[in-house]
């Protein structure tokens, strides 16, 4: 595989408490199917979950991410069970290097240089706006197969009531190629791509309803049809919590899993003009 530039989203993993539950919503939902949970292994992050179940989301042929079962996780501050939650992975070509810059750059480092196999190496970091996110440096696994398919990521957003902290610091740890000075601003909306046209794969969007310190990544997943796939939600125990809405980008559901994981579907055939 070749690898993908620094700060390109690389790999994507949903944590679940509930697996079971979890599974069927997301194959009613998707069609995806979820490999045999991985075995135990030696690694840092055995130190919080103990024996791992770490099995990968494929749908058909295309690998989607992982998926984690962290019933048995306690957060690393002695607090109570990790979130069921949906997280975001961006690539970097020096782990210790990027995680040492993140820390510097005001983010609060949760695991540092943990192993994943053969497949690669990872931490995690809170950003200085709040948001979760992982920094991925491959060994034999480089990203999830980027294919625009149904069923697979297509787009992914931090939201964030810190517009200015979150471009400086994903500018100065990931090499987002941001424009200078204002960005795109409309109707109190601020929103930039990490690089200009059609190289990016990711934004930072300012949202006036987004709480401060409470930000985060949103993973979109691709559909054939909007509508049909939020009656699929429902019908699984999910939660459409916003739209179906027109975009020049697509047709777009915000919705929660039964465990309230949040996500959403864009179906690229339905995007309407600006």
């Amino acid at each position: 595989m070749t690898a993908q530039p620094v700060g390109t989203p690389v790999w994507l993993e949903l944590s679940t408490n509930d697996p079971d539950r979890a599974q069927e919503f997301y194959r009613a939902v998707f069609g995806w199917e979820f490999s045999a949970p991985a075995p135990p292994t030696d690694d840092a992050a055995t130190d919080l979950a103990g024996d791992l179940d770490y099995r990968f989301i494929r749908s058909g042929e295309s690998l989607v991410g992982g998926f984690l079962d962290v019933r048995a996780v306690r957060c690393p501050d002695g607090g109570g069970p990790a979130p069921s939650a949906w997280s975001v992975y961006l690539a970097v070509d020096d782990l210790a290097a990027r995680t040492a810059r993140a820390r510097t750059a005001g983010a609060e480092v949760l695991i540092e240089g943990a192993p994943a196999s053969t497949a690669g190496h990872w931490s995690m970091v809170v950003d200085p706006t709040g948001a979760p996110v992982g920094l991925w440096q491959p060994g034999d696994t480089d990203s999830y197969d980027v294919t625009g398919a149904a069923g697979t990521p297509v787009w992914f957003d931090l939201v964030t009531a810190d517009f200015g902290a979150a471009t400086a610091f994903y500018r100065d740890v990931f090499d987002f190629d941001l424009p200078p000075g204002e960005c795109e601003e409309q109707d109190g909306l601020q929103y930039v791509t990490d690089r200009p046209g059609p190289n990016a794969s990711a934004g930072i969007f300012g949202a006036p309803w987004a709480r401060p310190g409470q930000s985060y990544w949103r993973i979109y997943f691709g559909v054939d049809g909007a509508d049909a796939a939020a009656e699929r939600v429902r019908a699984a125990g999910g939660t459409v919590t916003d739209g179906p809405e027109d975009s020049p980008f697509g047709r777009i559901v915000t919705v929660k899993d039964p465990e309230g994981s949040l996500l959403q579907l864009c179906s690229p055939d339905e995007a309407t003009p600006a």
